[in-house]
């Protein structure tokens, strides 16, 4: 049996532990921030955040105390704020500080980016200047697969691949525009803009639904008065691990706390 330092376990001690009423089994999947544990309800798994922080396709990593906790109670929230505004997904309930219950999912090896602003890859791709406002919305796909660079696709790509189907494939463009507007409106409450954001699916029982994260780990932020990035975006421009943490700090507070 595989476990993290948080649920110690070994493989002559094949006994569950209980938590919150929860039984947490094996460890089923281990990326570079999360870990992904069964639990003795089938439907659900257990999402755990770690302290990680990465970039450059995992190439550059570094450990932020408390990063855990901070992601995963920004994601609880935002994952309630787009079901209450009409946008299903796989958030159940926090199980403690840095883990929530989610409905298991089949998840597409797919990622939906919304953009609002013109920044990261698609100035560098595209003839487009830093900044530019997009009206509307650019929605965009990539695979994911870091040995080839996560390449962008087409719809014609998915549908190619067998990734999804053309259904499928316009029902996450509107999914992700639907969040786009839902969280655009909640964070400017909040004093924050909304530049970007990436949404993964998952299939349950052949229903598409938003799974994995929403945090600023996959959302480029920034305070809408004085332009501050307060996303991953720091780490990748080389600020300190002070920084970045300190910026994760202001998100949680203005989203969780407020």
């Amino acid at each position: 049996m595989s476990c993290d330092k948080t649920f110690k376990c070994s493989v002559a001690d094949k006994r569950l532990r209980i938590v919150m009423g929860y039984k947490i089994g094996d460890l089923i999947a281990s990326g570079k921030t999360k870990l992904v544990y069964a639990l003795d309800t089938p439907s659900l798994v257990l999402l755990r955040f770690k302290d990680d922080v990465t970039a450059l396709d995992g190439r550059r990593r570094d450990t932020i105390a408390g990063k855990g906790a901070l992601n995963a109670a920004i994601s609880a929230k935002l994952f309630q704020v787009l079901r209450e505004g009409g946008v299903e997904n796989h958030f159940v309930e926090m199980l403690d500080e840095s883990s929530m219950v989610v409905e298991r999912l089949s998840m597409l090896p797919l990622e939906v980016v919304c953009r609002n602003v013109a920044t990261g890859s698609i100035v560098k791709r595209l003839p487009i200047q830093e900044g530019v406002v997009f009206d509307p919305p650019i929605v965009e796909f990539f695979l994911k697969d870091d040995a080839r660079g996560d390449p962008m696709l087409s719809e014609a790509h998915i549908v190619a691949l067998k990734l999804a189907s053309r259904g499928e494939v316009d029902e996450m463009i509107r999914a992700i525009l639907k969040a786009n507007e839902v969280l655009k409106d909640f964070l400017s409450k909040r004093g924050l803009t909304l530049i970007d954001f990436k949404l993964e699916f998952g299939r349950k029982e052949g229903k598409l639904m938003v799974g994995d994260e929403l945090d600023p780990d996959c959302m480029r932020i920034r305070d809408s008065e004085t332009g501050r990035i307060l996303d991953k975006d720091l780490y990748r421009k080389g600020a300190s691990l002070e920084e970045v943490k300190s910026a994760y700090e202001e998100v949680y507070r203005r989203i969780v706390e407020r």
